[in-house]
């Protein structure tokens, strides 16, 4: 299967809206700016970062990931919105975004750490992210959610083969 990289479109929000089933699962995705049930029409603009979103598409352009890097000043992204199809999990579609979001955002913006939140007990996404080379990181304060950070003083493996990247 062919992957593409790219900007979401308004059709991608909608079928991203189906994926967040209710408000526990919202809040748990987006955190709690977004309030459920919300207006497929203006989940672009709730979603809105200082920085990008973007998505993986197949080649017959379903949607399958999508996620979110945001600026944080000095040389720093994060990654967040992080979310796969319910019927794509475990097949290695949420690294091949992260790594893709972590080459773009540092492309963009010359950042030389990046960040992320993740639930305690989403153990899948943890393993992902460590595969990737985070650590945690202590957040005070937060008993759900712990934080990880990577630094990139040396080079990321490249994505895997035969993911495109559609320019945006």
């Amino acid at each position: 299967m062919g992957l593409v990289f790219k900007p979401p479109a308004h059709g991608d929000y909608k079928t991203l809206a189906t994926w967040v089933s209710d408000a526990e699962a919202c809040v748990r995705w987006a955190g709690p700016q977004l309030l459920y049930p919300f207006s497929i029409d203006e989940l672009p603009a709730l979603l809105k970062v200082p920085g990008e979103s973007f998505c993986l598409t197949d080649d017959e352009d379903r949607l399958l990931a999508f996620g979110q890097y945001r600026r944080v000043p000095p040389h720093t992204i994060h990654l967040c919105r992080i979310i796969v199809a319910p019927e794509m999990r475990r097949q290695g579609l949420a690294r091949q975004l992260c790594q893709r979001l972590i080459q773009r955002g540092v492309q963009m913006t010359g950042a030389s750490k990046v960040t992320l939140r993740v639930y305690r007990d989403n153990v899948a996404a943890q393993a992902v992210y460590r595969q990737l080379g985070f650590v945690p990181v202590a957040l005070p304060g937060e008993e759900q959610v712990i934080g990880m950070r990577l630094r990139l003083e040396q080079p990321l493996q490249p994505p895997s083969q035969g993911l495109d990247q559609t320019p945006g």
